[in-house]
C-alpha cells in the first residue's frame, strides 16, 4: 500500500493587484502558509511522496527571496517531493527552476522533473513525469507514458499538468492537451494532474487536484489537496479531499428591487468574517435610506473581511419623495435630485449616481447641522 499527497498549482509569486495593498499581501502571503499546511498535513499522514502537478510559481521572474521560501515552506515533511513545471514555469533553459538550483535552495527529499523519464521512489512505485519545457505545447505530453518502462510489481504514477481534451471548457481545451483515458491507455493506477485550479475527478483514475488556497472568484472546488492510497499495481486506487485552504472567495451578485433586498444584503454582511474574500456585484435600485444603509454594512464588513471588492455601477438610485422631503430638497434643489435621478440611465450614469449621492449627503448634513 503507497499513499500520496496530490497538489497542484501553487501559484507562488501570484499579485493581486485588484485587491488594496495590505489584502494583497496577505493573499500573496497565504500561498507559503497553504504550503506549510501541505508539509504538515504529509508528515502527520505519513505519506510516501507528495505529487505536486506544475505551476508551482505563478511566473518565471519571482524574486530569489521567494523561490526560497518556497523551498523552505516545505521544510516539515521530510520524505520525497516529486515536482513539475507547469506551464506557468515551465523548464526552459533559464527558468524559475534552473534559479533555484543556482541558489541550492532545492533540500535533497525534492526531485523536480525536469525531463520526461521514469523515476523509481523509494523502490514503492515508479513515476511517470509529464514538464512542460515550454509554456503551450500543442502535442500530448503524456504520450510517452503508455510505453515507459517500470519495475515489475509497481504500481505506476503519472504527473503532469495540462487539459484533458473534451473535459474542460472550451476557452482552455487548446494548449497541453492531455488525451482523455490515458490512465487506462498508460496502464496507471493514477494519474495526478495540475492546470484546473478546483479539485475535478475525470474518472476512477484520474483526479485534479486544484490549487491549495483558493486564488479567484470562480466557484470550483478550489482550495483542497488528495490523499490517494493505492493497495498494489492494478488497484483502483482511494482518493479522498483534504481541505486545505485559509480563504474562502465568494462573488455575490444581488439584484436590489424592493426594502426587504437591502435587509436581506445587509442581514448577509454582517456575518463576513476574516476568512472571507468577497467580491460584490449589485444591481437593480435602492432609494437613499437603503443606500446609507447599505454602505454602513459595507464598512462594517471591509472591516471584518481579508478583502472587499464592492462594484456598484449598476445599482441605480432611486430617491422617494420622503427622501427629498426629508432633506428639505424644494425648489431648484428638489428639481436638481430629480435631474439627476433621471439622468442615472444615460451614457453618464456612473457620475449622475455621484453627484446625486454627494448632493443629498450635503443635504443631509446640513440638515443635522441645523
Amino acid at each position: 500500500m503507497i499513499s500520496l499527497l496530490h497538489t497542484a498549482d501553487w501559484q507562488i509569486g501570484r499579485v493581486f493587484s485588484q485587491f488594496e495593498p495590505d489584502d494583497a499581501a496577505a493573499l500573496f502571503e497565504a500561498r507559503f502558509k497553504v504550503v506549510e499546511r501541505l508539509a504538515a498535513i504529509a508528515a502527520e499522514r505519513k505519506v510516501d511522496a507528495v505529487l505536486v502537478a506544475g505551476d508551482v510559481f505563478d511566473l518565471q521572474t519571482v524574486s530569489d527571496k521567494t523561490i526560497r521560501r518556497t523551498f523552505n515552506a516545505m521544510q516539515g515533511f521530510s520524505g520525497p517531493w516529486l515536482m513539475i513545471p507547469g506551464n506557468h514555469d515551465s523548464a526552459l533553459s533559464e527558468s524559475v527552476w534552473s534559479r533555484a538550483q543556482r541558489l541550492g535552495a532545492i533540500a535533497p527529499n525534492i526531485v523536480c522533473c525536469l525531463e520526461p523519464k521514469p523515476h523509481t521512489v523509494a523502490g514503492k512505485f515508479t513515476l511517470l513525469p509529464a514538464p512542460l519545457t515550454q509554456r503551450h505545447t500543442y502535442g500530448d505530453l503524456t504520450d510517452w507514458f503508455a510505453t515507459a518502462p517500470s519495475e515489475e510489481g509497481l504500481p505506476r504514477i503519472g504527473l503532469a499538468h495540462g487539459c484533458v481534451q473534451g473535459i474542460l471548457s472550451e476557452d482552455i481545451d487548446s494548449a497541453n492537451p492531455i488525451a482523455t483515458g490515458r490512465a487506462a491507455q498508460a496502464r496507471l493506477d493514477y494519474l495526478a494532474l495540475g492546470d484546473w485550479h478546483g479539485t475535478r475527478q475525470i474518472d476512477d483514475r484520474t483526479w485534479y487536484a486544484g490549487t491549495p488556497e483558493t486564488d479567484r472568484f470562480r466557484a470550483n472546488d478550489s482550495g483542497q489537496a488528495l490523499l490517494v492510497g493505492v493497495s498494489g499495481a492494478g488497484a483502483e486506487p482511494t482518493v479522498e479531499v483534504v481541505r486545505t485552504g485559509q480563504f474562502d472567495w465568494q462573488q455575490w451578485e444581488p439584484r436590489l428591487t424592493v426594502p426587504s433586498d437591502i435587509d436581506e444584503l445587509v442581514e448577509k454582511l454582517e456575518q463576513v468574517s476574516s476568512s472571507d474574500v468577497l467580491q460584490l456585484r449589485a444591481q437593480g435600485a435602492c432609494d437613499l435610506n437603503g443606500h446609507s444603509r447599505l454602505s454602513t454594512a459595507l464598512d462594517a464588513a471591509r472591516a471584518r473581511a481579508r478583502a472587499l471588492v464592492w462594484d456598484g455601477e449598476a445599482l441605480r438610485l432611486e430617491p422617494t419623495e420622503d427622501d427629498i422631503q426629508a432633506l428639505h430638497a424644494d425648489g431648484f434643489v428638489g428639481e436638481a435630485l430629480q435631474e439627476l435621478r433621471a439622468q442615472q440611465g444615460d451614457a453618464d450614469a456612473e457620475l449622475a449616481r455621484d453627484a446625486l449621492l454627494t448632493l443629498a449627503r450635503i443635504l443631509d448634513a446640513q440638515g443635522a447641522a441645523a
